[in-house]
């Protein structure tokens, strides 16, 4: 079964083409991320018009490296949500558009649900059930992925997304958008114990998550060093920031396996932040603590893509969750949430 797969739900207009799933034919990204880093974060409204200029372009390349023809394809997936609203219905409108021509099945594919569907693009042994560390520029989350649509959160953010932390944080040492490569960087020639940033709990809920008050130390700490003439250690700083995100995901997700699938003991990572060098050491270093068998993507798969949604449509497809031509773009909805 061949699938077109369609991801504008931030700043990369991607197309991707898949058989059966999991193997991708083609997988073609055009990033905004130079547009943007003007600015120092996304502007929506300069990412819907980009999308809108890019997405012929994209979807038609992605249709030539797969070696097949239109008349080939037997079906349209398409990001619906969440993301920001203009952008998503960029993708939406064209897809519908493109279902309507070719007389093709129309598949929503939740975004976050995509992310997680990039670990089975990338380790062909990996099925359900296991448990799911999502963190990216707009989500950090916990999964229970029951089946490949069935999933319950277990945990989440009570306000900024780790992602979300990193580019605040970038933004005050004045590193160039998108921040979370930057600080990853820059933390490499750093000592992560130069500064000490608070550890949120949520009480009563063990599994959630919150990195507004880490996000403010760090600005603080930016601010105090300039308003006193010190000098910051802005390697330090960094390093001592990515432990600190790594340091408020890890234990979450290894008790999540311990107490959600403590007999199946497996934990897939997924999400822009999964790329984070420090993040994946620890997880890799804690799972092997714990004899819990790790699946990290590869970082290309790591952000936002389009074979991430060809492979997470193909079993929405199978499980019968289809759109008619009335399917609308969301900006917020659960992952538990099937149209």
């Amino acid at each position: 079964m061949y699938i077109l797969a369609i991801e504008s739900s931030c700043d990369e207009t991607a197309a991707a083409v898949s058989k059966n799933g999991r193997e991708i034919l083609s997988n073609v990204i055009f990033s905004q991320a130079e547009m943007h880093s003007l600015y120092g974060g996304v502007v929506p409204e300069i990412a819907s018009r980009n999308h809108t200029d890019a997405i012929c372009p994209v979807v038609d390349r992605a249709i030539v490296e797969s070696g097949i023809k239109k008349s080939e394809l037997d079906a349209i997936a398409v990001t619906y949500a969440p993301g920001l609203i203009g952008a998503l219905l960029v993708g939406v409108s064209f897809a519908k558009g493109l279902s309507a021509a070719l007389g093709l099945p129309l598949i929503p594919v939740h975004h976050i649900r995509g992310h997680i569907a990039a670990n089975l693009i990338a380790f062909p042994e990996l099925k359900p059930p296991f448990i799911c560390l999502v963190a990216s520029g707009g989500h950090t989350l916990l999964a229970e992925v029951k089946d490949y649509t069935d999933m319950k959160i277990i945990g989440s953010t009570r306000d900024d997304a780790a992602g979300e932390a990193f580019d605040k944080a970038a933004r005050v040492l004045s590193l160039p958008y998108p921040g979370g490569a930057m600080m990853d960087k820059l933390a490499k020639d750093g000592n992560d114990k130069a500064y000490r940033f608070p550890k949120a709990e949520v009480s009563g809920f063990p599994y959630d998550f919150s990195f507004s008050g880490l996000k403010t130390a760090v600005i603080n700490t930016v601010h105090n060093c300039e308003q006193k003439g010190e000098i910051l250690d802005r390697e330090g700083l960094a390093a001592s920031f990515c432990r600190a995100v790594a340091d408020a995901l890890v234990p979450r997700a290894i008790g999540a396996v311990n107490e959600f699938s403590p007999d199946n003991r497996v934990l897939a990572v997924a999400g822009g932040v999964a790329a984070n060098s420090v993040l994946r050491r620890a997880l890799a270093e804690e799972c092997k603590k714990q004899n819990i068998t790790l699946y990290l993507p590869p970082l290309s798969l790591c952000g936002d893509n389009a074979a991430m949604i060809a492979c997470q449509g193909y079993y929405e497809y199978l499980a019968g969750n289809l759109a008619s031509s009335d399917l609308n773009g969301y900006a917020t909805m659960s992952i538990e949430f099937t149209l």
